[in-house]
């Protein structure tokens, strides 16, 4: 069964959506009957919100809230951000979600959301917003750059890229390893406005495809997310030396070097001593202190 979880830019309740979504009790048989299937995340008009769907994930479990019980937690793994957000209605006046389409006034729509921010799913209508949301992802003509090319993938991916777009299809899509690489770095090479933001470097070629690559900061081997906050666009040399903890970020994102261990002539593409690394224009794109410190904790010990 899948399912609706309904977020707000001033949202009183827990949530950290690419983890947990807190709600309240009255939510909660709903809530239950999603575990173990995918859910997509829709934001609501409040507080700027852009009234689409930005992201889909699973329901892993539900826990009682240890310091209110009336409330709980829906704990979700897999969270992929749509590569834009898809609106709850298409320029024709079509609504996404079946039960809105069934209104008799298409006017009623914002009455008849009320009370209902956890919510059933259609699963045709889940199918359709998944692949709306991952358009340039799944878009031919990005597969060079988007590193989804012949060259890259497995048949197993080759086969989900050429399917008809069948929800067991969607499914499988949504925790493929190449297919969430190619989304991770379209979201961080769009931060990075694909430039290294170690050496500054920006390299496209004629097929648009970026010379840098999207780093993970904490690797997703180690449990980290596919979030363009837990990645950082690097060369492919910055990126060797970051995914072997030979170089690393400050608290202040400023480059550290395990100097006894780089070449000397590797040194002269680092910033200087004590200045930033470059970073997104939009501050909330930037590295998440939590997942630099994590991968800083391994610096004094890189691995070979």
């Amino acid at each position: 069964m899948k399912g609706v979880f309904e977020i707000s830019g001033n949202s009183r309740y827990d949530d950290e959506i690419t983890e947990r979504y807190h709600f309240p009790s009255r939510y909660l048989p709903v809530a239950r009957d999603l575990i173990g299937d995918w859910i997509v995340y829709r934001e609501s008009r409040i507080a700027g919100g852009r009234m689409a769907y930005i992201a889909a994930a699973v329901v892993e479990r539900i826990d009682r809230d240890p310091g209110d019980s009336s409330r709980y937690y829906a704990r979700v793994l897999d969270y992929l951000e749509f590569d834009q957000p898809v609106p709850y209605r298409a320029q024709d006046g079509r609504f996404a979600e079946r039960f809105l389409r069934e209104m008799a006034s298409p006017g009623a729509a914002g009455r008849t959301m009320r009370g209902k921010s956890v919510r059933v799913l259609d699963s045709f209508d889940f199918v359709a917003i998944v692949n709306a949301g991952l358009t340039e992802t799944l878009d031919p003509s990005n597969r060079i750059r988007l590193e989804l090319d012949s060259l890259r993938i497995d048949a197993e991916t080759r086969m989900l890229l050429d399917d008809h777009f069948a929800e067991r299809r969607v499914e499988q899509m949504l925790v493929n390893r190449k297919i969430r690489d190619a989304n991770f770095r379209h979201h961080v090479l769009g931060a990075y406005e694909n430039t290294c933001a170690v050496t500054g470097l920006k390299i496209v070629n004629g097929g648009g495809k970026a010379e840098a690559q999207a780093a993970h900061i904490w690797s997703v081997a180690d449990g980290g997310p596919d979030i363009v906050q837990n990645g950082v666009a690097l060369s492919a040399t910055a990126h060797w030396l970051f995914d072997r903890h030979l170089i690393t970020f400050d608290d202040n994102l400023r480059l550290l070097v395990s100097h006894n261990k780089i070449p000397s002539e590797y040194l002269q593409l680092f910033p200087p001593v004590g200045q930033q690394i470059r970073l997104p224009r939009d501050p909330s794109l930037r590295p998440r202190p939590d997942f630099v410190a994590r991968h800083r904790e391994r610096f004094a010990r890189p691995l070979a």
